[in-house]
């Protein structure tokens, strides 16, 4: 793919460097522009399309140019953009010179609100975004009556009737807004119709449908289920048509194209917080055997971590109650390196899993086999205790628990999440003095926004209890640290915690943390926040009445597609000198 990808760069630049060919350059002017007080340069030259400097290039002395042939319309292009911001009365003055176009603005008196009428039956104060005497712009306005929209579909009415006018009296520079808003019924999904599918049972593609017949209408329910059937990587498309409605009845029909190209590989290197420079590569065979079964070959390794694993999943094994039912199982091997010993670790993992747009319910079984060493990477600090080391053969069933209320699990805003994990592990060892155990772990998340302002509060605890011989591998105990805990420390660096400034290498039987966030964005999809995560990691199973280690910090998110791209800066409050730099896709709360 590189090689290709270099051939094509070398022949563009060839051909650019040693054509006959001339690059035809349109003429331009120098433009300037005086008089504006409002309204900055830099958008002004955006709304004619002049090119300039930029925020991202203060220190460039660069004139801002105008193609001549859009000389002619810098009149009608200022007159959009000061319209769309209710400066209905503006003036311009273009002059052309030789080399330059001056462009005189006087901005006049803005269109401000008078009045605002609201008739409703449903709330859409919050939706409305005037108050009296703001500066009406047309493109507030119009997103209004958008969101208003949104509103009524994702609370069920879908025969709604909503009339919005803005009545602009020029004389008086004043506009007078009137909402008429009626909600009337309530609207349910009908019946579900598949097609397009040809190797894929139409009772694996309805269980990603979450639009359920006889539900409530929402929006949000169309676009998880498209969501999730994109998520199988079964299907090439997928459209779903809520077109039709019949008496508040909108039957759901969803057309399919399977993949053309089920095989999907996935090579690269780079950089993590972690595990430092690594390469890994994913091999997945989608729709394997038809039904959108998935067959992946995950391969990682790094100076510390060496992972191979063999991952297959079958949605829709059966279905119990109507309740579709999936199975996934794992087969692997890894190598991670902690502080003070290694473990190497063989595994099997296979689950039953229910999902609903709310609930996740994965019930499991796994054996292990752990081998822990010992290391010499201390690096400086004591070794306070002796880790177990040995071979260990275990077993165990597991529950895994979601109940995701969060209003996105891209960039949430409001709502919360709630997690449990309960494992029961049974020795395999020869050995009498090895163990049986449980291992538990509950998680509580909070998001809410004021205004721009993101608060967000991430409660975890764990305990592990053994039946009293206290032989478990090391890596079966609590350690924190890395994006997800203690912010000022690299992942899973912090043992049992002796101080606020110092800890061991063991792992804890009791773990505690508590992260608050807040964000605000800066920027466009750029924002910044400020954190304090607090760490408690005990001996002693129940004992949470131990030494905390407190982290306080910045960051920045970057809103991807994909999920935030998050960089964090965290240092602990008792000793600055320890600090970490963390980089995360995806959010944490």
């Amino acid at each position: 793919m590189y090689h290709k990808l270099f051939f094509v760069i070398l022949l563009f630049c060839t051909t650019v460097l040693f054509s006959d060919e001339a690059v035809e350059v349109l003429p331009t002017h120098d433009i300037v522009i005086q008089g504006n007080e409002v309204f900055d340069d830099d958008a002004l030259y955006d709304a004619i399309s002049a090119t300039h400097k930029g925020f991202l290039h203060f220190w460039s002395d660069e004139t801002p140019k105008i193609k001549d042939k859009l000389i002619d319309t810098l009149s009608q292009a200022l007159r959009s953009f000061y319209d769309s911001e209710g400066y209905y009365d503006a003036d311009f003055d273009v002059s052309t010179h030789k080399d330059l176009v001056t462009v005189k603005v006087k901005e006049n008196k803005p269109v401000r609100v008078n009045k605002i009428t609201i008739t409703t039956d449903f709330k859409i104060k919050p939706f409305v975004n005037f108050e009296k005497g703001d500066v009406f712009k047309s493109a507030t306005f119009i997103s209004s009556k958008s969101h208003i929209t949104a509103a009524l579909l994702k609370a069920g009415y879908c025969s709604h009737n909503l009339d919005s006018k803005a009545y602009v009296d020029l004389e008086k520079y004043t506009v007078d807004l009137v909402y008429k808003v009626s909600k009337e019924g309530v609207c349910t999904f009908g019946k579900l119709t598949v097609t397009g599918q040809e190797t894929i049972d139409e009772r694996v593609v309805a269980s990603r449908v979450w639009a359920r017949e006889g539900e409530r209408f929402n929006l949000e329910h169309v676009q998880e289920s498209s969501d999730n059937l994109y998520g199988l990587h079964a299907f090439d498309s997928v459209i779903i048509n809520i077109d039709r409605k019949f008496y508040n009845v909108v039957p759901v029909a969803v057309k399919v194209k399977e993949a053309t190209k089920p095989y999907q590989l996935e090579v690269g290197t780079g950089y993590d917080t972690f595990v430092g420079a690594r390469v890994h590569g994913v091999l997945t065979k989608n729709n394997f055997f038809g039904n959108a079964q998935q067959l992946k070959l995950k391969l990682q390794w790094s100076k510390i971590e060496q992972v191979a694993i063999l991952d297959f999943f079958k949605p829709v094994l059966f279905e119990v109650l109507d309740f579709p039912i999936d199975y996934g199982a794992s087969f692997g091997l890894s190598t991670l390196e902690y502080i003070g010993f290694q473990e190497d670790k063989n595994f099997f993992t296979n689950y039953l899993q229910y999902q609903s747009a709310r609930t996740s319910v994965k019930l499991g079984w796994a054996f292990e086999d752990i081998s822990i060493s010992k290391l010499d990477n201390l690096e400086g600090r004591d070794q306070l205790q002796s880790v177990n080391e040995g071979d260990f053969l275990l077993t165990y069933p597991y529950i895994d628990l979601v109940y995701d209320a969060r209003d996105s699990k891209l960039n949430p805003k409001y709502g919360y999440y709630l997690a449990a994990y309960l494992e029961l592990g049974l020795s395999m060892d020869r050995n009498d003095d090895a163990s049986a155990y449980y291992k538990a772990k509950v998680e509580t998340r909070l998001i809410h926004t004021f205004s721009k302002l993101t608060l967000a509060a991430v409660a975890k605890a764990g305990v592990v209890e053994t039946d009293g011989k206290n032989i478990l591998p090391e890596s079966k105990y609590f350690f924190a640290g890395g994006s997800f805990s203690n912010r000022a420390y690299g992942y899973q660096e912090i043992g049992v915690i002796i101080s606020p400034t110092t800890d061991g290498i063991n792992g804890g039987r009791t773990w505690a943390n508590l992260s608050l966030e807040a964000n605000y964005p800066v920027w466009g999809d750029l924002s910044a926040a400020v954190f304090n995560d607090n760490t408690m990691l005990t001996e002693e199973v129940y004992d949470f009445s131990g030494e905390i280690i407190s982290a306080v910090g910045i960051g920045a998110r970057y809103a991807s597609p994909i999920g935030a791209f998050k960089v964090d800066v965290g240092f602990n409050v008792a000793d600055f000198s320890q600090y970490n730099i963390s980089f995360q896709v995806g959010q944490s709360f």
